[in-house]
Formats: C-alpha cells, structure tokens, sequence
C-alpha cells in the first residue's frame, strides 16, 4: 500500500459461479521466515499472526490459541501502535494462553503497510482490521501461502467482494483455509436448528422469513487536536461507509447471513429499501445510517423482511423468524412451533462458544490437510448486504444484476496520514451511486 512516512500521533457476474522491518524480525524470530508446508502435522507449531488489534481481533487470538495447542502467537500489527501494545499486553495477561503469546519487540508492527509484515512471517493469520482493508490483506496472505481467518464483512464495495472471491478460489487451488467471521455458521445449536428446517422439513416449505439485528448504539472513540482527519476516521471507523459499509454490513450481515443460509445461498433478485439518520444527526458519526429496512425479493417467490437499527433506548431483537408451510421457526430460539403454535421442537444439545467453535474447526482443518474454505456464503452474504444498503442510499428498487456491475469503489486509493475522505451523508432520492 502507498502511505506517507509520517506516523500519526498515536503511533494504524459472476456471482453465481463464485462459489528492512520485516527483514530484522525474521532474524529475531529464526525460521519463521522459512518457507513451510501449508498443512501441519500435529505436533508441528502453527505460528499465529494478528492484523487488527482491536477488542475482535484479540478475542480471535484466544480462540485460537485455544483451538490448538501447538498454536503460537509471533506476530501483531495494527494501523496504531497504541492499538498493538494494548492488545499484547491483554493477551499476555491470560492466563489459558500466555505461555504462547512469544510476541517479540521488534515482532509488533505498526502502519498501513503492518499486514505484511506479519503475513510474511506466519503460517496462519487472523484478520480484524476495519472492512475497508480486507481485500488487499487477504490477497497477500493467499499469494504467500497462508491460512486465513476472516472477520466479517469481507469488503464494503462491489469491486471488494469480486477481489476476495477470486482470492477465495486461489486459496482452493493452493489448498488454503479461509474461514469467516459469520460465526453463526458455526454455533451448534442454530446448525441444528437449521437441519430441522432445511433437510428434515419440520416446518415444511419456507414461505417467507422475518429477519433483525435491532441492536444499541456502539462505541465512539471522540477527537484529539492532534490527529488527523485520516487518522480520526480510522480510529472511528464505524461510522465512515467507506471504513465500514456502513452497520447493515458491519453488523447486520449476521443476519442477513443467516436469511441466506435458510435459502440456500442464493440471490436475491432485487431489494427496495428504507433508512436514514435519526439519532445519528452529530457530524461525528460520520456518514452512516442508524437504520434500514430492506425488502428482499427471491427468484421462486420467497421474501426477507429485514430490518436492522442502532439506536439507543429502543427495544433490541436480534433473530430471525422462518414461517412455514407447516409451522414456524425461531432461529437464534433454536425452536420449531407448529401452524397452532404449539412447540414441537427445542434444541437441547451443546452450546459451546460458536467463536470458539469456528477456530477450533479452523485448526482441525489445517492439521488433516483438508481446509475449510468459506469463501461463497461469505462473499454471497456481503453482497446481499451491499445490495440492501445501495437500495436504502439511493431511494431505488436496485436488481441483483444491476449491482454486479458496479465499479464504485469507497475509500481513497492511496493511504496517507492527512486529509481524509469526505462524504456525505446519502440523501434517497438524490444519490444516484452508493454514497454521497
């Protein structure tokens, strides 16, 4: 990436078928810089690595760490030097994993340009960095021959999304692991749950499926003369489209995920949409919306109902209701009723942590040399957020092939510690492209 040398204060279609730093630390770390089998035998060491420091990409360490015991933390890098040492300092502090947090000085890399430095001397790295920067950090990490976990969302623009899906099939062809951050996929209970609807057809044919992710506010990390513009909207990057896609992608792609997975990662053929700002009214959140109300429609009838908010003092619901020929579901309930009413079925099974879960998954995967690769639900479900999202922005019923050929990319193409992007908020009805 091109980036300026100056550090900020703080020393940070076709879809359908789709399915000298680092020179100094490699000396430091001995062989981590020797190239390795992609696949580890079981009492090999897998050395870990960490791109994105925050609350996420630390809980992804744990994880896994946790999943492997021959897992070893070697490297962090992050945009902020202050976001790294937080991170290593927490992660030295747990006590089930700090024996392999072997984290040197000079193994702590700082910049836009951190992600290499860190790719370059793991075998397999944890993504968490904000949406924006995950295309071009994946594809180094494939072109170099590593494993990848993924925090969700995988791009905030077209382009983004058709990138990581041709990432995706090179890390088929070189037999690599990818696996996302849409962690419900991996929570055993929803697994279940959507087994009982999928092939037992407790419920019968799907009809039509009421989905939300009504949450709260979420956190603003305030101004300080001394930073930047850039540097500000890094460091609060939620509330920046270009950073985040805004929370119908940032967040609500659980969600949506899910509303996918019950329709067999399919299209969409087209949404229309509702949103705006009503809290979010202070120039400091930025560009983004605080609500959305999308209306999804499928190629065999079928329709989503999605809403999503983030409002404070408002009732929360995160779930997704599944009517049925014969009966109803309720997803995150883990409960089937039938037409009646009455429950016919409850999950009752294990409930490990889903987080954990999709690294422990991760690992096991990478250790029989058969990696999991979750590039076509996760790249699926970006798209069907982005599409919600460009409907809302622009006031217009938009079709899935009209999105496809979007060439719109959000964010600046160069990174530099100044002067940042400046958008609007988009007005439905007067933007005629994603943002204003």
């Amino acid at each position: 990436m091109n980036r300026n040398e100056n550090q900020p204060a703080a020393s940070r279609r076709d879809f359908l078928r789709m399915a000298g730093q680092a020179g100094a630390a490699a000396t430091a770390l001995g062989t981590m810089a020797i190239p390795r089998s992609v696949h580890a035998a079981g009492g090999e060491t897998l050395r870990v690595g960490l791109v994105g420091c925050g609350g996420r990409g630390a809980g992804s360490v744990v994880d896994a760490l946790s999943a492997d015991k021959q897992a070893q933390l070697v490297a962090i890098g992050d945009t902020f030097a202050d976001h790294a040492q937080r991170a290593l300092e927490q992660l030295k502090a747990e006590k089930s994993i700090a024996d392999r947090v072997l984290v040197p000085e000079d193994a702590v890399f700082v910049g836009f340009d951190a992600y290499k430095q860190v790719i370059d001397n793991v075998d397999v790295v944890l993504l968490a960095t904000p949406p924006h920067f995950r295309p071009a950090h994946l594809r180094y990490a494939v072109e170099k021959g590593k494993h990848s976990f993924v925090e969700k969302p995988i791009a905030v623009d077209v382009p983004g999304v058709q990138h990581v899906m041709e990432t995706c099939r090179m890390a088929e062809e070189k037999k690599l692991a990818v696996v996302s951050g849409l962690c419900w996929r991996y929570d055993l209970g929803v697994r279940e749950t959507m087994r009982q609807i999928l092939e037992e057809k407790a419920i019968g044919d799907i009809v039509a499926i009421e989905s939300s992710y009504n949450a709260n506010g979420l956190w603003h990390r305030g101004d300080d003369p001394a930073w930047s513009r850039m540097e500000y909207q890094i460091r609060n990057w939620l509330y920046f489209t270009w950073l985040s896609g805004d929370h119908i992608l940032e967040q609500a792609v659980h969600s949506l995920d899910k509303t996918a997975w019950l329709l067999g990662d399919l299209q969409p053929l087209k949404a229309f949409a509702l949103g705006g700002r009503q809290q979010r009214v202070d120039p400091k959140y930025g560009n983004v919306y605080d609500h959305f109300a999308v209306f999804y429609q499928y190629p065999d009838g079928k329709h989503v109902y999605f809403t999503c908010r983030q409002q404070d003092n408002c009732s929360v619901r995160v779930d997704e209701r599944v009517l049925g020929t014969e009966g109803q579901a309720e997803i995150l309930k883990h409960e089937l009723t039938d037409r009646a009413g009455k429950r016919k079925w409850r999950y009752r099974g294990d409930k490990p942590s889903m987080y954990q879960q999709e690294h422990d998954e991760l690992f096991a995967s990478i250790r029989r040399g058969e990696p999991i690769n979750n590039g076509h639900y996760m790249c699926n479900s970006t798209m069907i957020a982005i599409l919600g999202r460009t409907a809302a922005y622009t006031g217009q019923t938009v079709t899935w092939d009209d999105l496809v050929k979007s060439t719109e990319t959000l964010g600046p193409s160069e990174y530099a510690w100044g002067e940042a992007p400046q958008l609007n908020v988009a007005i439905p009805g007067k933007n005629s492209r994603q943002v204003g």
